[in-house]
């Protein structure tokens, strides 16, 4: 029973909830930045490169049966081999745009941290207790 009571008091602390939230939200967010590259970026790349789809640059590392079509989902249905490194940059550039987007988050939160303290207030000192300030008082009125 110990360990089942561990384990609770470990699952509800709040830096697992945290970890979970942030795991969902991380996903959502991969979908978009993942749109937002394959949509928006990239086919502005392919019409700076020529009309380039990125997603259909590859290289055939084996033979292809006759009939089959020269697109990359036609190769892969038909297991061709087939070297597609187009689908690496796609995925590197959401790499590099989510990194940045989560290195600009830990900044600004890093950033927010350091000037917390310096916004509070000055914490007020705690009232000396009424015995201390009796004996005090009595230490200075035996000194005279």
């Amino acid at each position: 029973m110990g360990m089942m009571q561990e384990f609770r008091e470990f699952a509800v602390k709040g830096n697992v909830i945290d970890l979970a939230v942030g795991v969902i939200i991380g996903g959502a967010f991969g979908k978009i930045v993942d749109s937002v590259v394959a949509d928006l970026i990239m086919p502005l790349v392919g019409l700076v490169f020529g009309k380039l789809d990125f997603s259909n640059l590859f290289v055939v590392l084996g033979t292809v049966p006759p009939g089959t079509a020269q697109t990359l989902d036609a190769l892969k249905k038909a297991g061709v081999p087939v070297f597609a490194y187009g689908s690496f940059i796609t995925v590197a550039v959401n790499f590099i745009i989510l990194a940045f987007i989560i290195f600009m988050m830990v900044k600004q939160i890093n950033r927010l941290k350091r000037e917390a303290p310096a916004e509070a207030a000055p914490a007020a000192e705690p009232a000396t207790p009424e015995d201390i300030v009796l004996l005090r008082e009595i230490r200075d009125s035996l000194k005279r």
